[in-house]
């Protein structure tokens, strides 16, 4: 709630400048009625929750850490589910198919060899004719969770998914989708950014929110989260503003987020690293607040 009110607040000031000295950093203090000392200038600010399922949100909770190896293998894996996906719905030439072609970019970002993109583009083209699902579900202490899947018998995928929720303390439950938003999301890393340089970017590049997270690899990264119209728009502005984006796409946003006990994320994360292991699921999210 504050990074918004900061990210509206300096929206008020981006017009004005220093005044006797005073920086943009004690306006926005003196407006929010903190001390200036409390906004952490020297580093990226949370200026929203961990609104987003995805990146390395899971990783510092040990039971789905893993090995490293075990890890890259799924994330080609699951890059692969969303080649196919992308495939079916719009081509395998990434010159005419926009999504194809970020989540390409993705993949060279994270480093996944050429030919295991070149090979998953050739797989979707020839494979069975499976299209895209999405399931909802209740998991421990009444979370939300969206599961998106490819498949070409969505009967066993449905029963995969029952299984496995109902081994972990879950359930299919209609109505969960109306508890996300769909919405864009830019990431771009985060080193070297202070408070004042991610509220700028935000300002410039057009975006109504930016979280700040890690990725798999523990780096610090940037979201900077738009509507899905203006997607394009966002990557194009901070391109501009000298940024490199590492990845853009449309996600599930939660409206509400849901904090957890020790055990009761424990069993979460096991769920979740159960779901994401049944071969038809490409992608999760969830309204979990993971403790940082």
């Amino acid at each position: 709630m504050a990074g918004r009110v900061a990210l509206r607040a300096l929206r008020a000031l981006h017009t004005l400048q220093p005044l006797h000295g005073v920086t943009p950093t004690c306006l926005l203090a003196a407006l929010l009625e903190v001390p200036a000392v409390l906004l952490p200038v020297g580093r990226a600010l949370h200026l929203s929750p961990a609104l987003c399922a995805g990146h390395n949100k899971w990783s510092k909770v040990k039971h789905i850490k893993g090995p490293k190896d075990e890890q890259r293998s799924r994330l080609i894996m699951k890059f692969a589910m969303m080649i196919k996906v992308a495939v079916k719905e719009g081509g395998a030439n990434p010159d005419r198919n926009v999504n194809l072609a970020n989540i390409v970019e993705q993949c060279k970002n994270r480093n996944v060899p050429k030919a295991s993109i070149e090979t998953a583009i050739k797989n979707a083209e020839k494979g069975k004719a499976a299209s895209p699902h999405m399931f909802e579900a209740r998991g421990p202490a009444g979370c939300f969770l969206l599961i998106e899947v490819l498949s070409d018998q969505v009967t066993r995928s449905r029963q995969d998914i029952k299984r496995v929720l109902t081994k972990n303390g879950g359930m299919l439950s209609q109505g969960v989708s109306g508890n996300f938003s769909k919405r864009g999301v830019v990431v771009i890393p985060s080193q070297n950014i202070t408070l004042e340089q991610a509220l700028e970017l935000a300002i410039e590049a057009g975006a109504e929110d930016v979280e700040e997270t890690a990725d798999e690899d523990d780096a610090p990264i940037l979201q900077f989260i738009c509507d899905t119209a203006h997607l394009w728009k966002v990557q194009a502005s901070l391109q501009q503003l000298g940024m490199q984006v590492r990845s853009m796409e449309s996600e599930f946003v939660p409206r509400i987020l849901l904090s957890l006990d020790e055990d009761q994320l424990e069993a979460a994360s096991t769920l979740i690293e159960a779901l994401s292991d049944v071969p038809d699921v490409v992608r999760i999210w969830d309204n979990i607040q993971v403790p940082s």
